[in-house]
């Protein structure tokens, strides 16, 4: 039976103009003042959200992704607060897109602009291992769905959601189910569960991208006061992120291969959907967790795990790392890597915290409703309102709105 799988294809905007890059960075700023023009004024409704964007120059592709985003924001989402580097969103009407084997870059992409006749095409530079994709896109066996555009440091990145067919693996009989945990202080936890009872964990430590990515904040935030010119500091940007990259790469591999070698798999996963409008851990940790990949490194264990027919399931996220595995009842974090259950009926008394949690998520599948509907492929997108999934970027938290 063949399923609809939500993928996203990443393209960067080769070097713009001056003209074009004023264009793109009004319409991106223009957009972030009407997001959180509408977001203060509570607008909860499309009609609400189309009285306050209204005035603004604005093409109506982000109009209207607007009037369907911020209802979701506090409705949907309970965000509380919004992250000032938020993406350009466009609807499917701005995939306009164009293929020349004569060009340099032989995709090109339309800006979409506000009035009449003031859209230019642009050169794409897009992923190779997605150039398939790019060409279902134009031949419309694949359908565009959300766009979002960004800018980090000095260069554009442009997302584009595509749906295509494929093949649902099958539910296989007797499976295991094998929970995954990511988090910072472990990178990747995953804990078989057969009949209740958590198998060989494997832990993939966190410690090197931790170093990594203070090292490049302290790195950056250096060359920046001594005015370093701009080709060093994108050079040490691209080097930290190349090696967090690496680290993603080698730690979802890791993770599949041990997935692997139980008998019938079937990898289970947080749904991590908007985990960064929910976040209210204080400015500080804000700022970390909001920095970290955590779709970004789902994504790259589904992908694998769908290049090797492993099924992927996903979970309801709340309280896997606060709940006992054993007795499905609340217990308590004493530190950071130990969970304790306080229940003296319980034969836990002390385990693991990230272990605990897997099992917990590995548990989750189950005809009660924790289970999420599965999709192959899952959405891969930024669906949380960050600029992309970059285990590199640095944003702050807009201040909470009264």
């Amino acid at each position: 039976m063949s399923e609809m799988v939500t993928k996203t294809l990443q393209a960067t905007l080769t070097t713009p103009t001056t003209w074009k890059e004023e264009r793109l960075q009004r319409l991106l700023d223009t957009y972030r003042d009407a997001l959180h023009d509408a977001f203060d004024n509570r607008a909860d409704t499309m009609s609400a959200v189309n009285d306050v964007v209204t005035p603004y120059e604005l093409p109506y592709q982000a109009k209207d992704a607007l009037k369907s985003f911020v209802p979701k924001l506090r409705r949907t989402y309970n965000a509380e607060e919004l992250d000032d580097e938020h993406p350009l969103r466009l609807v499917n009407r701005a995939a306009k897109f164009d293929y020349s084997e004569e060009r340099k870059h032989g995709f090109v992409w339309q800006v979409p602009q506000p009035g009449r006749g003031t859209n230019f095409w642009i050169p794409l530079r897009i992923n190779p291992e997605q150039e398939s994709l790019w060409f279902d896109l134009l031949s419309e066996d694949a359908t565009a769905g959300e766009l979002r555009l960004q800018r980090h440091r000095t260069s554009w990145e442009l997302h584009v959601t595509v749906k295509y067919p494929v093949e649902e693996p099958a539910e296989p009989d007797d499976p295991t189910y094998i929970g995954f945990d990511v988090g910072e202080s472990a990178l990747i936890t995953g804990c078989a569960l057969k009949r209740d009872v958590p198998r060989k964990p494997m832990l993939v430590s966190g410690s090197r991208a931790r170093h990594l990515r203070k090292e490049m904040f302290m790195t950056l935030r250096r060359l920046q006061s001594r005015d370093a010119a701009e080709w060093r500091v994108d050079e040490r940007f691209d080097h930290y992120q190349n090696a967090l990259t690496d680290i993603i790469e080698k730690a979802s591999r890791q993770a599949v291969e041990y997935a692997g070698s139980f008998d019938n798999p079937v990898i289970v996963l947080e749904d991590l959907s908007y985990i960064r409008e929910r976040l209210d851990c204080g400015k500080f940790m804000n700022r970390r967790l909001h920095a970290w990949a955590f779709a970004r490194l789902q994504g790259r264990i589904e992908d694998k795990a769908m290049e090797v027919g492993i099924r992927v399931e996903y979970v309801n996220a709340a309280y896997t790392s606060q709940t006992c595995h054993a007795c499905s009842r609340l217990g308590q974090r004493s530190r950071q890597a130990e969970f304790v259950c306080p229940h003296d009926d319980c034969h836990v008394t002390e385990f693991q915290a990230d272990i605990n949690a897997a099992a917990n998520i590995a548990g989750r599948v189950d005809s009660w409703g924790e289970s999420v509907r599965w999709e192959p492929g899952h959405d891969d997108s930024p669906r949380d309102g960050s600029a992309c999934d970059s285990a590199t970027v640095h944003r702050e938290t807009s201040p909470r709105p009264g």
